[in-house]
């Protein structure tokens, strides 16, 4: 079969059931012959030996107890998917993979007790998804990661007194996620971030007796935070402000409450 990409030939092997070397597979030569017979395995859909992952997951599937077998095959996507199903004691030996999906499968299910050294592990990937996977008391040392999207996994799930070290955060997104989260105390310290889309996320957190503080802020997007929701008594800067927006919104919430104040 041919497909035919930009004028470009090229073979669609999808249905070729091979090896993980290019090797055809052949039943005949397979030690899980039996299993045929007995629809447990099928070629181009159900197969240890194929090269596609979601041949080699099928045939896990339906004979999960050949897993503890195949923990140390040559080829890590069978022993990434036999993690899956092996017996969990021997899964220890696979958090030193040399693959980082073995590493993975293998630590999604070991008590969180033996998988605290990956959050060292090279790999980010297998880094951002231990963050998800430990305590929160246990993610204080992935603060300092050196992948942002890693320490943005921390800042959602640690515990607020955490989040003070992580205001001056690098990264804008981690500096977002602390926004949201610290403690009304001490998001008024991060009121003067160097960037806009964090004082933004401080503003739509402050309550409408602190929101004066960020009257005067750089960014159009925050004064009009503040002129949405701060005491119409505290408006008079605002009206003439230099944005059009901001200065109408104020305006329009200051006609409103002269109006109310007129009405009997």
């Amino acid at each position: 079969m041919f497909l035919i990409v930009l004028g470009t030939t090229m073979t669609n092997d999808i249905d070729e059931a091979r090896d993980w070397q290019g090797a055809e597979v052949d039943c005949e030569a397979c030690a899980h012959l039996a299993l045929k017979a007995m629809a447990r395995c099928r070629l181009q859909y159900a197969c240890v030996n194929d090269r596609y992952a979601r041949r080699i997951d099928r045939f896990f599937d339906w004979n999960p107890e050949l897993a503890n077998s195949y923990t140390e095959h040559p080829h890590f996507e069978v022993r990434a998917i036999a993690a899956k199903y092996a017996n969990v004691f021997l899964l220890p030996p696979l958090l030193d993979d040399p693959e980082e999906t073995v590493r993975w499968n293998a630590a999604r299910r070991l008590p969180r007790r033996l998988i605290l050294h990956l959050r060292n592990d090279p790999h980010r990937e297998v880094r951002i998804r231990i963050a998800t996977l430990l305590d929160v008391a246990e993610l204080a040392p992935m603060m300092a990661d050196p992948d942002y999207y890693v320490r943005i996994v921390v800042a959602r799930r640690i515990a607020p007194p955490w989040l003070e070290r992580l205001m001056v955060d690098e990264e804008v997104e981690v500096r977002r996620v602390v926004a949201r989260r610290i403690a009304l105390p001490v998001l008024l310290r991060m009121a003067s971030d160097p960037d806009a889309v964090v004082r933004l996320e401080v503003a739509q957190r402050l309550p409408t007796d602190l929101l004066p503080q960020l009257r005067h802020d750089p960014d159009w997007r925050v004064r009009d935070e503040v002129a949405s929701r701060v005491d119409v008594a505290r408006l008079a800067e605002l009206v003439d402000d230099r944005d059009p927006l901001v200065r109408d919104l104020a305006r329009m919430r200051s006609d409103e409450n002269r109006v109310m104040e007129l009405s009997p």
